[in-house]
């Protein structure tokens, strides 16, 4: 074990020095290398101000790869230094910095300490780990700066909580890749995790629940096991200071008006009913959320003086989300408050709440940021606006003049899938790879060059109903936010992903010798599939980090082995049949076995149109994930499925020539607590021509689709080309479930046509 570890230190090594595989991540601005090497060792004075953090922080770095000890001073006559020029403290372009290594050391320029950290993070990664007593360091020049000013991660820890020192060490990961923006999620319906002195039953009682779900939310299973935890003021003095330091701005989250339910079984007073209630076990969305009378209002700002006095962040994140409307509806307090402020409907109250928290929070000299659901109703008058729901809230809100930054589940929701979810632990949904986050462009085509200024930058979110473990978090972000990091830095080119996936196998030796738990998921053998050129079939590709031409598969049903056929090319599939692959070296497998079935009918690999395009989250296959031979894992909602906010699916499936048809299956699926709905009706369509269409039949969702969701209509034989099939969204949720008020989302997989 001890040998494999030094040659793969030897090969970093190596690799670090060639001009073109300089592992940097996030990459620079602007590098240039050339021919020869400054030899650090026991010698090389570091010059800088002694008693600066950056000054120690860069020492400690080094002993830690190198074992080398080096003094500090302000003045030397050694020929051999790290020289950190005192920055010159301008206000303008404070995170730019450059830095050059030539024969006499490495000289740190910037114009302030904040660049002057990101320099020396820049230079760690040029130091290998490696005990000796020269170290060699290539010449180079390097001038950097970030393109986005807002460069975020965040942590929910109202679902699950997690330590101190945890939270510490997470902040050490956001430094190391330059991220400047810890958005720390610190209430919610499952857990109240800030002391607040005025209210100490919100930690007495919010911060503890009495069980908590096992398993995904569709099984609906508990435990009894008392849960919680809670921050006290000067645990999160301590960790301000610490992110302080590393210049990392700390934006707490109190949400508020809804997500309300541990600080209303604390003070159920503040609600419309009075209660009483228990701190929420379950998942999801919950109705009962703060009422807007003005006693709440004063509980509130008391809440937000202790928080503003302890964060010094110009945000205060104020949630805004996913706030059911059902109990404003028939309160009476809402309904009075309507009235006197002239407010149309529930959504127009919202927004009156938010904007009264605007008030105070600007009259304490800070700004509100809330999720976009913010904007409904009407922007409150200074708020920034994080756009989640995807990029239009983003757009919306920047065309108004304010200030946004871009989280859209469909590439920064770290607590989706990452690898095949068959072989990933529990997650939410969703399909999210490295090479997804990767391509993400925070500023949309759609803003105008003025418009692009309100893009304050992008941050990916780590929601923690299925992340219970520090381990775990870890397991979520690696290597995901080295990705995000390049992205935000604006050094990222989608079309070149292959150069930044390089770079980021070699950090997989540093995030190893940390001990940090990242994912390899990467390395597994992925799959894509794509319509046959013929129009017969569909295409099943192979794809390895490491080497596709070291992929060995079976069609058969058998488990490949080192003999077993090489992949080559795509695999054609013209039937039914169970295709299992897996990456070997030196005979051995080196990925897990990844096994798809196909199911062959006439529709697999036909020409398939759309009306409405599917949500950017749920899109992965794009409409070939209807008639591509696969059903989808009713489990795990990874990428084998279509998802429709609010819009109906029209498919239109052209069989290429008449058919004889006998049946026709449609796969859907429910899952309330996720606002997923069965569809309200499936109609089918035929057509000879694929202009003029007539309906087949027309079938009750309620009395057709099974529990399963499988919809299978028998026919006597039609002969006919064209088939469309409607699933109607279920539109609006209804009071009493999940999500009330919102759209509905409809999930389709496999129509299948035989």
């Amino acid at each position: 074990m001890l040998k494999k570890y030094l040659l793969v230190l030897l090969l970093f090594v190596n690799l670090a020095f060639s001009q073109k595989k300089l592992a940097l991540i996030p990459k620079p601005t602007t590098i240039e290398t050339y021919e020869g090497h400054f030899i650090l060792n026991e010698n090389t004075v570091i010059l800088g101000k002694t008693s600066s953090f950056e000054t120690q922080f860069l020492k400690e770095i080094i002993k830690e790869k190198t074992g080398l000890e080096l003094k500090i001073a302000t003045s030397t006559n050694s020929n051999s230094i790290i020289q950190l020029s005192l920055p010159k403290l301008t206000k303008t372009e404070k995170e730019n910095y450059s830095f050059s290594i030539n024969k006499y050391g490495v000289f740190i320029e910037s114009n302030s300490y904040q660049a002057q950290f990101y320099a020396i993070q820049t230079l760690s990664q040029i130091i290998p780990f490696e005990k000796n007593a020269e170290i060699k360091l290539p010449f180079l020049n390097i001038n950097d700066q970030p393109k986005y000013a807002w460069r975020g991660m965040h942590l929910d820890c109202a679902r699950h909580f997690f330590s101190v020192e945890f939270v510490k060490k997470y902040i050490d990961y956001l430094a190391m890749y330059k991220f400047n923006t810890f958005h720390w999620h610190l209430t919610d319906d499952q857990g109240w995790r800030i002391e607040i002195k005025k209210y100490p039953k919100l930690t007495e009682v919010g911060a503890w629940r009495k069980g908590s779900m096992i398993g995904h939310y569709n099984d609906q299973k508990f435990d009894d096991k008392r849960y919680g935890g809670f921050y006290t003021q000067q645990e999160i003095k301590e960790i301000v200071a610490y992110a302080t330091e590393r210049h990392i701005t700390v934006v707490p989250e109190i949400e508020m008006p809804g997500h309300a339910v541990a600080a209303l079984a604390a003070y159920p007073e503040y609600s419309c009913t009075s209660g009483p209630f228990e701190v929420g076990k379950i998942w999801g969305v919950l109705d009962d959320v703060f009422c807007p009378k003005d006693e709440t209002f004063t509980f509130l700002e008391n809440i937000l003086t202790e928080v503003i006095d302890l964060f010094p962040s110009e945000y205060i994140h104020i949630g805004g989300d996913e706030c059911p409307k059902t109990r404003w509806k028939v309160c009476p307090h809402c309904q009075k408050r309507m009235k006197d402020e002239k407010l149309k409907d529930e959504h127009e109250l919202q927004s009156y709440f938010i904007q009264r928290i605007e008030k105070f929070v600007n009259a304490n000299g800070r700004k509100i940021i809330g999720w976009d659901e913010i904007l409904e109703g009407g922007l409150a008058p200074n708020a920034a606006v994080m756009s989640w729901r995807g990029t239009e809230g983003g757009i919306a809100a920047a065309k108004q003049k304010h200030f946004v930054v871009m989280s859209p589940g469909s590439h920064c929701y770290f607590d989706h899938y990452q690898g095949e979810p068959k072989n990933e632990p529990l997650a939410i949904g969703g399909y999210t790879t490295v090479e997804k986050v990767y391509s993400f462009q925070p500023t949309p085509k759609e803003l105008t060059s003025e418009e692009t200024k309100y893009i304050l930058g992008a941050q990916a979110n780590v929601w923690t109903e299925y992340i219970a473990t520090p381990n775990h978090v870890e397991y979520m972000i690696f290597p995901r936010m080295l990705a995000l990091s390049e992205v935000l830095w604006g050094t990222s080119n989608p079309e070149k992903f292959s150069d930044f996936q390089n770079r980021l196998i070699q950090h997989f030796d540093i995030l190893e010798t940390k001990g940090i738990n990242y994912s390899k998921s990467i390395f597994e053998v992925t799959t894509k599939i794509k319509p046959s050129e013929t129009g017969t079939g569909v295409l099943f590709e192979l794809q390895s980090a490491n080497n596709s031409d070291k992929i060995r598969y079976t069609t058969n049903g058998s488990l490949p082995t080192s003999s077993s056929k090489p992949y080559t090319k795509p695999i054609e599939i013209l039937k039914s049949q169970t295709v299992k692959a897996a990456y070997f070296d030196d005979n051995k497998p080196k990925s897990a076995v990844i096994e798809q079935t196909f199911s062959f009918h006439k529709a697999t690999g036909k020409k398939i149109i759309l009306e409405h395009p599917p949500h950017e989250n749920y899109s992965i296959g794009g409409a070939l994930t209807l008639v591509d031979g696969v059903k989808a894992n009713r489990s795990k909602l990874g990428k084998d499925w279509l998802g429709f906010s609010g819009k109906d699916l029209i498919a239109t499936i052209d069989l290429g020539k008449k058919e004889s048809i006998k049946k026709i299956s449609i796969s859907t699926l429910a899952s309330e607590g996720s606002w997923i709905h069965y569809p309200k009706s499936i109609e089918i369509l035929t057509s000879n021509d694929g202009i003029t269409f007539q309906t087949y039949t027309q079938i009750a969702t309620e009395t057709i689709l099974l529990a399963k969701g499988e919809l299978e209509l028998k026919i006597n034989n039609i002969s006919t080309q064209f088939i469309k099939i409607i699933a109607r969204n279920a539109g609006k949720i209804p009071e009493g479930k999940a999500g009330a008020g919102s759209n509905a989302w409809l999930f389709v997989d496999e129509i299948g046509i035989e």
